[in-house]
């Protein structure tokens, strides 16, 4: 009997190892259990069983989806959902299998019942089932694999993979359009969906709110390469787009280039729950996807993104809040991101309850600074805001009006996209006044409430004014202990999730500031650790610097900036006239080290055009897609640092400059180094992010050659007048790029790329910022999507440091 056990026993385990082995196929008479799954060749991707459940507080019970996620992402990331609308509560026998008409079927092994089904017409019983390195589950013939009888490709959730198509068949009518999840745990089809323009023939792509058959964004129209408005859709350098438009077919497809593609690296494109398209990167050692991209950019351009009778707004979190007199609807879905219910109200309107007898004594609340919704009624002629209100009044289905100066405005029934305007800025023309009805109760309580908290505040402050004494007392002794501890154990969470710092806290962490990373002209970097474990840079600012009230609030603006090529703002201490930084540490040091120090790593040409690529994507995020546009201002190798994997990113915005949405320069005082300046600089005329543009230029010149632009003075056919960037625009126009790059790589260069690069380098160091690219474009160029012609030689350049070239173009 001890034997039986035994044999038992082993044969059980060799059942598992073969269960568990990887494999991409199914073949015709195997099936799919519960626990395993298939693996496609490159590693991936995995098509398997998985459930997903709710918060533990709702009591809600796991549901069951076969689909397809990420398998070399360690945060389980979907990405295909075969059964999204047929969940499955139960995962006894449950099992992916093939049925007897060989379609692939996921059924219930004991009741034979079919739950999902690929319910392709096939001619053959003998098929088999395969997840291919790019993600696409296929059904093929058996005895001809090359015969695709069935694609998940075919129809897309919300993940559109590379190689995937957007668009119709025009021979089967088959439309290829991606759907978001209902809400971040359930896939069921959602609010909005990513298609090809279905009507108007224009070669664009749209989002669609599901309930309304107006886009509320568009990609612009396909010029061949990329769409025309937003180049960066077409990804990075490694990305190649195209557009079909044939007797068969209407698509778009993008695909990754394999001699660019890094394995450390995943590239995630998708529609979200809230309806913008996204486009995630993950990188290896990170613990989350990093959002690299966001069309529309802001979040209230979605439609309906909070429901009814709610108020949006781009600039806080969370974006949306239920108008006064109303509650959210569903909190269980609006904790999941689900806010199509939106916000319901908290009294019946009086009119209702009384529609018999036409009395209402109905009142109306106003929201003023906001963007009205756009299916307004115009009512003429009406001459006061009285009258306007009284029209409403007088209809039971009114449920707000605005007066000004276009007259009076009503809407009936569901209110929708309302959205918060900035009341501070002075510029904005927009913003109106929404008096939204209520029932006179709600009204009379908002009043009361208002009342309540004059009251309050006065009574606070009273209890805080006798109790501050105390309460320094308290915060002493806490301190004193707390830097006895040796550990920094927390710190007051500010806006953004910034760390507010205590400054015995940044000393205790880099040991009196002992070990120095560096120095520049705003201030030392020195290194510590949090909990003795978790490795930060510190920068302390030296000099005078701005008040506690603007540093604080730029610490927040810049804390909010959150990308791959940035360094990410861990905390910050402002202390009486103190000021440090803390950002994450970059094990690999500034770009200026590799380049300059004879004593370092040299950075290959792969490594370097990569690098030159990273930072002209975080200078594109800086200055287009952040809440405010950001001028860094201070572009250089020290200002780029590397990580464990010369992933560059950003560093020191020290002296970046904030310039609001509505403007497109700022006048400020001088800033930056020497040798990276823009003439602009020495004009004193209003900067715009083109200062960052020749930055860029002069320190890419400093990436290709490998010697600072700034050294002694380049020598050319026996003079030594010649200063570098004027020399390599020469050398550019000649042909000669070869004799531009670094020595020390000893030819291994890929010219073409060496070449593109001297370009970008030299229109970016023109003279004129309109002949500037914008970063934007940089990027486009580099990828490879955009050509650029040939560049002049800078004349400001050539005549202030004189060339022995008499002649220039």
């Amino acid at each position: 009997m001890h034997l039986h056990h035994i044999v038992f026993t082993l044969l059980m385990y060799i059942h598992i190892l073969a269960s568990s082995a990887a494999t991409d196929t199914i073949l015709a008479g195997e099936t799919l259990a519960v626990n395993d799954k298939l693996v496609s060749k490159n590693g991936r991707h995995a098509l398997g069983f998985f459930g997903t459940n709710s918060s533990k507080s709702y009591g809600r019970t796991t549901t069951w989806y076969l689909g397809i996620w990420f398998n070399t992402v360690p945060k389980f990331t979907s990405a295909w959902v075969a059964n999204r609308d047929k969940p499955v509560n139960n995962t006894n026998s449950l099992e992916l299998t093939f049925s007897q008409d060989g379609n692939l079927v996921i059924q219930n092994r004991s009741t034979k019942s079919i739950i999902w089904s690929t319910q392709e017409n096939i001619t053959t019983n003998s098929t088999t089932a395969v997840l291919l390195s790019s993600g696409n589950l296929i059904l093929t013939n058996s005895s001809n694999s090359s015969e695709v009888l069935w694609q998940s490709f075919d129809h897309p959730m919300d993940t559109f993979f590379p190689g995937e198509k957007l668009g119709w068949d025009k021979v089967t009518g088959l439309n290829r359009r991606f759907v978001s999840w209902k809400n971040s745990i359930d896939p069921a089809a959602g609010g909005y969906r990513y298609e090809l323009d279905p009507g108007t023939g224009v070669n664009q792509l749209l989002l669609v709110a599901l309930n309304s058959s107006t886009p509320y964004w568009s990609s612009g129209v396909w010029n061949g390469k990329y769409f025309t408005p937003i180049p960066e859709m077409t990804g990075r350098h490694a990305i190649s787009t195209k557009f079909v438009d044939n007797d068969q077919e209407k698509y778009f497809t993008y695909n990754l280039l394999d001699e660019y593609m890094d394995p450390n690296m995943l590239t995630r494109h998708m529609i979200g729950v809230s309806g913008q398209i996204k486009t995630f990167t993950w990188v290896k050692g990170s613990q989350d996807w990093v959002l690299m991209n966001a069309q529309p950019k802001a979040q209230c351009d979605v439609y309906a993104v909070c429901g009814p009778f709610t108020i949006c707004t781009d600039n806080d979190f969370p974006h949306c809040i239920c108008m006064e007199g109303f509650t959210i609807t569903s909190p269980k879905n609006w904790e999941l991101e689900d806010r199509a219910d939106g916000c319901s109200r908290n009294t019946q309107l009086d009119c209702i309850r009384n529609i018999s007898t036409m009395h209402t004594t109905d009142l109306f609340y106003c929201e003023p600074c906001v963007r009205l919704p756009q299916d307004a009624q115009k009512i003429e002629p009406t001459r006061s805001s009285s009258e306007c209100t009284q029209i409403c009044l007088n209809n039971c289905s009114c449920t707000a009006y605005s007066f000004g100066n276009s007259g009076c405005s009503v809407w009936h029934n569901e209110l929708l996209n309302i959205r918060q305007l900035d009341c501070s800025d002075t510029t904005n023309s927009n913003g109106e006044t929404l008096c939204l009805r209520l029932s006179a109760k709600d009204v009379q309580s908002l009043k009361y409430n208002r009342r309540g908290i004059d009251i309050g505040v006065v009574t606070g402050t009273c209890i805080c004014a006798l109790g501050l004494f105390a309460l320094i007392l308290l915060l002493m002794i806490w301190t004193n202990k707390k830097n006895s501890s040796g550990r920094i154990l927390n710190g007051s969470a500010g806006c953004n999730g910034i760390i507010a710092f205590r400054y015995n806290d940044l000393q205790h962490a880099t040991k009196k500031f002992t070990h120095k990373l560096g120095a520049g002209s705003f201030g030392s970097v020195f290194k510590g650790f949090i909990n003795e474990s978790n490795a930060i840079a510190v920068k302390r600012l030296d000099g005078a610097y701005q008040g506690e009230k603007q540093f604080r609030a730029e610490v927040s603006s810049i804390g909010a900036v959150q990308h791959i090529n940035l360094v990410k703002l861990v905390g910050f201490c402002c202390e009486d006239a103190k000021r440090l930084l803390v950002y994450e540490y970059m094990s690999n040091h500034s770009l200026d080290v590799h380049l300059f120090r004879s004593n370092s790593t040299v950075l290959n040409w792969a490594a370097r055009y990569q690098i030159a690529l990273g930072v002209a994507r975080g200078l594109a995020y800086l200055h287009d897609s952040c809440r405010d546009n950001i001028i860094h201002c201070d572009i250089k190798p020290e200002n780029i640092l590397l990580d464990a994997s010369f992933l560059p990113k950003i560093a020191d915005f020290g002296m970046a400059k904030l310039l609001g949405r509505d403007f497109s320069r700022v006048l400020t005082t001088m800033r930056g180094t020497v040798g990276y300046l823009a003439p602009e600089w020495l004009t004193g005329v209003a900067i715009t992010p083109k200062v960052d543009v020749y930055s860029y230029g002069m320190v890419l010149l400093e990436i290709i050659s490998g010697r600072r632009n700034t050294s002694a003075r380049f020598s050319s056919n026996g003079n030594i007048d010649v200063y570098f960037p004027v020399h390599a625009a020469h050398k550019l126009l000649e042909g000669d790029v070869g004799s531009l790059v670094d020595h020390m790589l000893h030819d291994d260069v890929n010219l073409d790329e060496a070449e593109l690069a001297c370009k970008v380098a030299c229109w970016c160091i023109q003279d004129d910022e309109f002949d500037r690219p914008t970063m934007a474009e940089v990027v486009q160029i580099l990828e490879g999507v955009v050509e650029i012609r040939m560049a002049p030689v800078p004349r400001l350049l050539q005549a202030m440091f004189g060339s022995s070239y008499s002649t220039f173009s």
